[in-house]
């Protein structure tokens, strides 16, 4: 039996993501649909306005099959850390395919990308630029000298995809759906937007109700990484040395230490240190890993040590059942492990503005079946 894997945050989920899962369906017809999911924090540094029990609950309902979790330390990460953790899960799963949404819709591209990326050559060449105060995109973009145009959000994720494929030795082919909508465009009014345009719609208290399925909007809950601004604000103020937290690099820690007073929220602070080389989401990131107490050592002492379940329906189960034999992973969390005790860092700063059960639900480690 084969497996099309998708990577998704759904943040929240909306009318694209439903699109999305109608395609892989029409594409692989038959055949189970695996989702990597992130959880409370996210790759760009934000909080989930969905809880991981509700955005799985959700993905059940509108048509996956097996709904497996992407770990805490990993999914708070940059784009490459982020997919090569996510490619891993699938990897181990056994999937034969990854679907995803790209703006270009373009594989052949993405893959050339891809290839020149995996060569030292190019990553020095991007040091270089970055030497010179050139941002982040750009660099990548510049280093590139190909006249192609790749760098939109989710083309970027496809090409971490498809380096982590290359890096892992993954039987796992990719391919893409073509994106209905722009990240960057916060104005479009179609049926289908994107999730930061939504999030943006509710932020400003517009109604949301023509992008997200109306069981969607019932659990949202309109949250933000400014609501737990106190307690970052308390870290920062508290803790004598930030520097031991990741991705807090290049002594940004003074600058944090001297700007938190002049910031009365999570806005403010990032735009107040903010430079060519901290992007926002950078910044972001940043707060949520000193937040969580997230060590630099991280990345060197953390692997993917179990394959959580968060949910399936009937196909889904089935898939697992024959899978077993063959998996070279436990599919138990296990209690002393990095990824667990991370995992319930996350849930527990979550819990403090949420008004689901959080903690209740993240301790049970019982999977959501869906018949």
């Amino acid at each position: 039996m084969e497996a099309v894997g998708i990577i998704c945050e759904y943040n929240p989920l909306h009318n694209g993501h439903i699109h999305h899962i109608k395609e892989v369906k029409k594409l692989f017809p038959g055949k189970s649909i695996i989702l990597v999911l992130n959880g409370y924090f996210l790759e760009r540094g934000e909080i989930s306005i969905l809880s991981k029990e509700n955005k799985t609950k959700l993905a059940l309902i509108y048509g996956v099959d097996l709904v497996v979790e992407l770990p805490f330390i990993f999914g708070s990460q940059s784009a490459d850390i982020f997919a090569d953790a996510a490619i891993k899960v699938l990897g181990y799963l056994g999937c034969s395919y990854l679907v995803f949404g790209s703006e270009s819709n373009n594989i052949e591209a993405l893959l050339k990308v891809a290839e020149i990326q995996n060569d030292p050559k190019y990553n020095e060449k991007v040091k270089e630029l970055l030497k010179t105060g050139m941002n982040y995109p750009t660099a990548l973009s510049k280093a590139l000298n190909m006249d192609i145009d790749v760098f939109n959000p989710n083309d970027l994720l496809g090409i971490s995809y498809i380096k982590a494929i290359k890096k892992n030795n993954l039987k796992l082919k990719p391919v893409t759906i073509k994106r209905t909508s722009s990240y960057h465009n916060l104005e479009e009014d179609e049926n289908i937007i994107s999730a930061s345009n939504i999030r943006n719609r509710l932020k400003q208290g517009y109604d949301i109700s023509n992008y997200v399925p109306r069981k969607t909007l019932k659990l949202i809950e309109n949250i933000s990484l400014n609501d737990l601004f106190p307690f970052i604000k308390y870290k920062i103020l508290t803790d004598m040395d930030l520097s031991k937290y990741l991705t807090v690099d290049e002594g940004i820690e003074n600058r944090l230490k001297e700007k938190i007073t002049d910031s009365n929220n999570i806005e403010e602070l990032i735009l107040n240190i903010k430079t060519k080389r901290y992007t926002y989401n950078k910044i972001s990131r940043m707060l949520v890993h000193i937040l969580t107490s997230l060590p630099k050592e991280i990345n060197k002492l953390a692997s993917i040590e179990y394959i959580k379940i968060l949910g399936f329906n009937k196909k889904g189960r089935e898939y697992l059942h024959n899978l077993k034999e063959d998996l070279e992973i436990s599919l138990i969390p296990i209690p002393n492990s990095l990824q667990y005790k991370y995992e319930l860092i996350a849930a527990q700063v979550y819990s403090l503005i949420s008004k689901n059960k959080i903690l209740a639900y993240e301790k049970s480690n019982k999977p959501i079946f869906f018949e």
